[in-house]
């Protein structure tokens, strides 16, 4: 069984921007896609790699092509977090990051 988030771990940002304002390089559709996560460090990575294969599977029956899809992962340690008023290396957290 592969580790999961807490249910209640949910943030998404969607940045839709006008057909005229986004930008794709040469050689892709309108349906091009960009998806950067910002994660706290930990995940190996075998996990970071299955999440980027996962991404190009799961969205293609969508009609977003490999072609078409970017994926960028950003990692920053725990201490460059804050959140609900603590340094993320302060915080107990109820989930695993070193997956």
């Amino acid at each position: 069984m592969s580790p999961r988030k807490p249910p209640d771990k949910r943030a998404h940002r969607f940045f839709p921007l006008e057909r005229d304002d986004f930008f794709y390089p040469q050689g892709r559709t309108e349906r091009y896609t960009i998806i950067e996560f910002s994660m706290i460090e930990g995940r190996s990575i075998e996990t970071k790699k299955q999440l980027i294969r996962l991404l190009f599977e799961r969205l293609q029956p969508l009609g977003i092509s490999a072609q078409d899809l970017e994926i960028t992962i950003f990692e920053t340690p725990k201490h460059n977090w804050g959140f609900r008023g603590l340094p993320g290396d302060e915080h107990q957290l109820n989930y695993k990051i070193e997956v």
